[in-house]
């Protein structure tokens, strides 16, 4: 019983790393797709200020602006909050999975439902305590940069600053702010990223039994590229105007908004009608798939490095 104890404790401190491994690779691929799609969210869906083409037009502004910095503007609070939730989200996902098909004792070969639903659902709704604020203070500098209406002078000069002037102007709650969006957005993504994920590379692998042992490595590396990519789409697809939603919760400068991701969604709709609610669509979908393949491939690669059984 002991070594069977140690075995899984180990096996958890290795989930732990080849997620935050997984979580590294999501922000350096795409974190200059999120920043134009933050921008647009917020500007698109605003009253006033200017109003964005479409992401290229937005990505190109950015670019005379401020350079490529401004792209990985935000960057710093990416790093620290998506590792880490990258790190629980796939820890835990692996462990509930594992948890959850040793309770059914299934025998089936196929990805099962019942069991990678409310495991990715279980691992999005956690991490979504950890990814708010630091999404929070990311989606605040992005919009402080170019065309932002945001005076110089209220401007904040770091993550840090932002984090700390939050606090103390709106108080430990204000760095939750946007946590229900978060949430539904978390737990809702995760389970048909998941899902698409399994599906796809349990189809794959099924289709590819006979490729030769020489190339299965390329052949590993194309499937996590495909399934990771196309599940990356599926998420975003799915949740994209409850992270609108999330966004505007969060960038909005008056303290008594409203914090409910529905009534801002109807007050979107009646601004922007319901292309409102996919603001950002096409750098969202553009950094979906490199973004989450990278993640995927990163992932598998890791636990085969660490040992890590993946059914």
């Amino acid at each position: 019983m002991k070594e069977e104890r140690e075995e899984v404790e180990v096996s958890g401190y290795k989930d732990y790393v080849a997620g935050l491994l997984a979580g590294v690779s999501i922000v350096v691929v795409g974190h200059p797709f999120d920043t134009v799609k933050v921008k647009l969210q917020k500007h698109n869906t605003e009253a006033h200020g200017i109003k964005y083409k479409n992401g290229l037009h937005c990505a190109a502004r950015i670019l005379s602006n401020e350079g490529v910095r401004g792209l990985y503007r935000g960057a710093t609070s990416s790093f620290i909050g998506v590792s880490f939730e990258s790190s629980l989200l796939f820890a835990m996902y692996s462990q509930t999975k594992r948890s959850l098909q040793y309770q059914r004792r299934l025998q089936r070969s196929d990805p099962d439902p019942l069991v990678i639903i409310p495991s990715a659902a279980a691992g999005g709704a956690m991490i979504s305590f950890v990814l708010c604020p630091s999404e929070l203070v990311k989606c605040r500098m992005q919009v402080q940069g170019t065309d932002s209406l945001i005076p110089k002078s209220s401007r904040y000069s770091g993550p840090l600053d932002c984090a700390v002037r939050t606090i103390k102007t709106e108080g430990v709650s204000g760095i939750f702010r946007g946590g229900v969006a978060t949430l539904f957005r978390e737990s809702l993504g995760n389970a048909m990223f998941f899902s698409v994920y399994e599906n796809v590379r349990h189809l794959m692998h099924s289709k590819l039994k006979s490729a030769s042992h020489d190339h299965k490595g390329m052949t590993d590396i194309g499937i996590g590229i495909l399934s990771g990519g196309l599940g990356g789409v599926a998420f975003w697809s799915t949740v994209l105007p409850l992270d609108v939603a999330k966004t505007i919760i969060q960038t909005d400068p008056d303290r008594s908004g409203t914090r409910n991701p529905f009534r801002v969604l109807h007050s979107v709709y009646r601004r922007a009608g319901i292309r409102g609610y996919y603001a950002g669509l096409g750098p969202t979908i553009l950094r979906a798939f490199p973004a989450n393949a990278a993640a995927i491939v990163t992932w598998e690669f890791a636990m085969k490095i660490l040992g890590i059984r993946h059914d």
